[in-house]
């Protein structure tokens, strides 16, 4: 109420009225599909940007030592010569993650979590076929994980240093994931449902007529959508003057 009052008692008070009302529409322009409202540059890392470093860094702690096990161990040749190669090119992608993470000055984790230990501890307690298809599993719905986030960081992050790790971890994630898939040990049906990002511009309806399926018919349009937030806008504004004209 402070700042009502204050406006109130200036001689501009009425062109202060006019920036409130710029500022909720442009509040507004946010949420409209396919607008876009810049945001200040900022040379922080921010918490997505840390997410992807951290999560690189810890996937390197224990799939190192997977890897290393199921060179020695794999039932199959197959399990044996992918577990030698993910746990060698972990060791690129970890020097890759450090190397950034000293360049910004970020602190990464030192130790794997409790989980992935306890991964690698359900990996050692196993032999055999079990161990392959342990192995296999725990893996592949790890990089399963870190793959949309990696996509996400690169997306947006606005530090070219995270840019190019992400460029890179999504190389060696991918080649992972395939090595993985070779085996025919992944069971595809225990796999996390895919989660799909936030919905952007139109993507939210076209989202929901996929979903639909090739059945059903969708009964909203972009039209539909963008009158609900017009409207929306209108009311935002009329209440904000009402306000302003109350102070």
């Amino acid at each position: 109420m402070a700042p009502l009052r204050s406006a109130r008692r200036r001689p501009g008070h009425r062109t202060h009225r006019m920036a409130a009302l710029v500022v909720t529409f442009v509040a507004a322009l946010g949420v409209l599909p396919g607008v876009a409202v810049a945001a200040p540059a900022n040379a922080q890392l921010n918490a997505a940007d840390m997410t992807l470093l951290a999560g690189v860094r810890l996937a390197g702690l224990w799939e190192m030592p997977a890897g290393e096990m199921a060179a020695e161990k794999g039932q199959s040749a197959r399990v044996r010569e992918i577990g030698a190669e993910i746990s060698r090119q972990h060791g690129v992608l970890d020097q890759l993650v450090v190397d950034a993470a000293n360049k910004l000055g970020a602190t990464l984790p030192s130790d794997a979590t409790a989980e992935q230990k306890g991964w690698l501890k359900e990996m050692q307690e196993s032999s055999g076929g079990r161990f392959d298809q342990i192995f296999v599993t725990r893996l592949r719905v790890a990089h399963g994980k870190i793959f949309p986030v990696i996509g996400a960081v690169r997306a947006s992050t606005r530090d070219a240093t995270v840019r190019k790790l992400a460029d890179e971890a999504n190389d060696f994630v991918s080649d992972h994931m395939a090595m993985l898939e070779s085996t025919g040990l992944v069971r595809w049906e225990q796999l996390p449902p895919a989660a799909l990002p936030p919905a952007q511009s139109d993507s939210l309806v076209a989202a929901a007529a996929a979903n639909v399926g090739s059945g059903g018919r969708l009964g909203v349009s972009t039209t539909v959508v963008w009158l609900v937030f017009i409207a929306a806008l209108g009311t935002g504004g009329i209440a904000t003057y009402r306000i302003l004209r109350r102070g």
